[in-house]
């Protein structure tokens, strides 16, 4: 899941790139450099939005995308933690979901009529 960009020319200030995959969502990490070679994060939701029906419909892609520079990390990262442990005592963890990217087991369903 964790893949470099290398520096095409649209993704020249891209030195980072984590993807994570969940569900009909994927969010993307990637840090970037500004041009006076700070870095900061930016974060990007994808959704999958189908539109219409039959032979009309269509999928694009909606995404929400937010910036987080490196003098608000400390604060972000303790707000984030506070709002996750409150879920967390409200209703309880979720138990672990293991993507079957991350499995080594290998599982084949075949089904012959």
């Amino acid at each position: 899941m964790e893949e470099l960009k290398k520096n095409n020319e649209g993704d020249k200030d891209i030195v980072f790139s984590k993807t994570i995959k969940a569900g009909k969502r994927i969010y993307y990490i990637d840090v970037k450099k500004n041009r006076k070679d700070e870095m900061f994060l930016a974060i990007t939701e994808s959704k999958k939005v189908f539109n219409g029906e039959g032979e009309t419909a269509s999928v694009n892609f909606e995404k929400h995308k937010i910036f987080l520079y490196r003098e608000d990390f400390e604060n972000f990262m303790n707000g984030m933690q506070e709002a996750v442990s409150y879920i967390q005592n409200e209703q309880g963890e979720l138990p672990s979901r293991k993507s079957s990217e991350d499995s080594e087991e290998i599982k084949i369903d075949l089904d012959f009529e």
